[in-house]
């Protein structure tokens, strides 16, 4: 007898972005608790220490609270934040499934700006097919509003 294990195809979500500004200030944003608060969600517990656990709110569904799980998996200052993002209940479809995934935010500093990518991992479809296409379009108003975000923090420094 023959048996076969499947595993669950899994989809990742991409963001590129570029910006005027200095990789230090991009790293700020993505590691300040205030800021990021400005351009994705207030995080409750978050600092950019391996290990360190913090949690998201957003709207609830079903049997799920609404509470984003997270980790810090990685922190290479001024190039590298990773963390778990984990959510949603095994009840429910659509909006609020199970999620397990891993967020990856990677600075690159080239001639006076910051390349920035965002690679949200991990997407079980079908199970995660609605998480991942709001997410993905979530994801590209987040690297816009971060950039706004450094623009105003930087002009309230001068």
């Amino acid at each position: 007898m023959s048996v076969s294990l499947t595993r669950p195809r899994t989809r990742d979500i991409v963001e590129e972005a570029t910006y005027p500004h200095p990789p230090d200030r991009v790293w700020r944003a993505l590691t300040d608790g205030d800021l990021i608060a400005k351009w994705m969600m207030r995080p409750a517990g978050f600092a950019a220490i391996v290990g360190q656990h913090f949690t998201f709110q957003t709207t609830p569904a079903g049997a799920w609270d609404g509470t984003i799980r997270c980790q810090v998996l990685e922190v290479v200052p001024g190039e590298r934040l990773s963390y778990a993002w984990r959510g949603g209940d095994a009840g429910n479809v659509g909006y609020g499934s199970l999620l397990d995934t891993i967020v990856t935010f990677t600075l690159t500093g080239v001639a006076g700006v910051t390349r920035l990518r965002v690679v949200h991992a991990g997407f079980e479809l079908p199970r995660n097919e609605t998480a991942f296409t709001s997410m993905g379009e979530g994801w590209k108003k987040v690297v816009r509003r971060l950039d706004e975000a450094i623009s105003v923090e930087e002009t309230s420094a001068s």
